[in-house]
């Protein structure tokens, strides 16, 4: 394992590697439920699907370990998998066969973008500036898609977002909303705590402890399980599950392909193009905003392994369309092992064996609550933070557009809209301030190929 993963190089263990894997899975596995829910809404398969996923995962992040020896995790990106059921299977009416071959040949593109160094120039020629901004606007999303998923913040038609309702005199009180919410923050400063005394592994401690917190809440009858309502059983109903078979997703990219002649090659290119887009850029977003938590970036800016981790990223995409789940991602939920001291291959091949075996252990993944997760993910967002510190905050035309990033990717919604508005921001600001020489051909071609995109698709 020395040797192959260079553990001393990299100020690292087998321990803390082991540990920062299992924490990554734990911060990520809610994918596995959630993404054949997602993509059932596209008349797929949840079983296949859950399957799919798995599988694809656990083979991207080998490749991932295995190519690259970085630690980051992959599995099917979040919002992509809601544009391929929602807006190419809802909105455009296609079948989920035409958007998984849509996938597919975007995987393909990414393969040769990967091979060719075209990607890796891209995440070359974003400034440091603005990498360090997307490292802590990257904090601020994954703290907002914490506190939304333990309930601590929901919809409000006066502010946007507000704090649950703690009032039980108010008519939109629920009980079980506030003590995820209440179990959630305890479970953040249980970590705090254990961070603070140095405890090794402290995230995962962390949840844990939320979650067996949850449990007894539930056997003392204070958490009563409302599936249909979102809040379900705590306490694993079983141990080992047989794997759901593949068959009714499996290489059916291929009927897409004859779905084109149907519906043209202008709607299946725009679709293309809107998931290489988010793809190219989330993928970029999460390797730079996670390597630049870890100081994993040389004194260049530069990714060591860069080409590899694009290039696993791509495979992933490619084979999970032929396995049949919507595109595969680097997951920005990677943070929390790299918080945990994950710096090698040997994290995400942990991460990756535990994806196969969940094919097996589903009852007991199946029940990892979200407000345990969430405690996990809002203290890696706060470890995130510490970057804006880096930033050049006397330079306006460096500062002002890690800023744009900073707060575009919570408020948007969107790491590849942080970048967006990141790169478009600086190329303006320095092009006016006369500073041209900071700009490099490469940011510019990609601040005019993100305008065209708002312009067009």
């Amino acid at each position: 394992m020395e040797k192959f993963f260079k553990l001393k190089e990299h100020n690292t263990d087998v321990r803390t590697e082991i540990v920062a894997g299992i924490t990554t899975f734990m911060a990520m596995a809610y994918i596995l439920a959630v993404n054949p829910n997602i993509l059932s809404a596209a008349d797929m398969n949840p079983g296949a699907v859950f399957t799919a996923t798995s599988i694809a995962s656990a083979v991207a992040t080998i490749l991932m370990g295995v190519i690259a020896n970085l630690p980051f995790a992959l599995s099917a990106g979040m919002g992509l998998n809601a544009y391929f059921a929602f807006t190419v299977c809802g909105s455009m009416g296609a079948t989920w066969q035409f958007a998984l071959a849509a996938v597919f040949v975007e995987g393909l593109i990414f393969i040769v973008l990967s091979l060719t160094s075209i990607r890796e120039a891209i995440f070359n020629s974003i400034p440091m500036s603005l990498k360090t901004g997307v490292s802590a606007g990257i904090g601020l999303f994954i703290l907002i898609i914490a506190l939304i998923n333990a309930n601590v913040l929901q919809a409000s038609s006066s502010t946007v977002v507000s704090l649950v309702v703690l009032s039980p005199s108010n008519p939109d009180f629920n009980a079980l909303r506030v003590l995820t919410a209440v179990l959630c923050l305890i479970g953040v400063l249980i970590t705090g705590v254990l961070i603070e005394k140095k405890v090794k592994g402290n995230i995962l401690i962390g949840l844990l402890v939320t979650w067996i917190l949850g449990m007894i809440c539930q056997i003392l009858g204070i958490y009563k399980p409302d599936p249909a309502n979102g809040f379900y059983s705590l306490i694993p109903a079983g141990i080992i599950s047989r794997p759901e078979s593949l068959t009714p997703t499996l290489m059916a990219f291929k009927d897409g392909f004859a779905e084109i002649n149907s519906r043209g090659i202008i709607n299946f290119i725009v679709v293309l193009i809107s998931f290489l887009f988010v793809d190219i850029f989330d993928t970029l977003g999460t390797l730079i905003g996670c390597a630049s938590s870890g100081n994993m970036l040389d004194k260049n800016g530069q990714l060591p392994g860069i080409k590899g981790a694009l290039l696993s990223d791509a495979i992933g995409t490619t084979f999970g369309a032929i396995v049949g789940t919507s595109t595969i991602t680097t997951f920005v939920e990677s943070a929390s092992g790299v918080e945990e001291g994950g710096r090698t291959g040997l994290t995400a091949i942990t991460t990756a064996v535990l994806f196969i075996l969940a094919l097996f252990l589903w009852p007991i993944f199946s029940v990892i609550p979200s407000f345990a997760t969430s405690s996990a993910l809002i203290v890696v967002g706060f470890l995130m933070m510490k970057n804006v510190a880096k930033i050049p905050w006397d330079d306006v035309t460096e500062a002002l557009p890690a800023f744009f990033a900073i707060f575009a990717m919570p408020f948007f919604y969107s790491i590849s809209e942080g970048i967006s508005f990141g790169i478009i921001s600086y190329c303006i600001i320095n092009l006016l301030t006369g500073k041209v020489k900071k700009l490099n051909p490469v940011l510019i071609i990609v601040a005019i190929l993100f305008i065209l995109k708002y312009i067009f698709v």
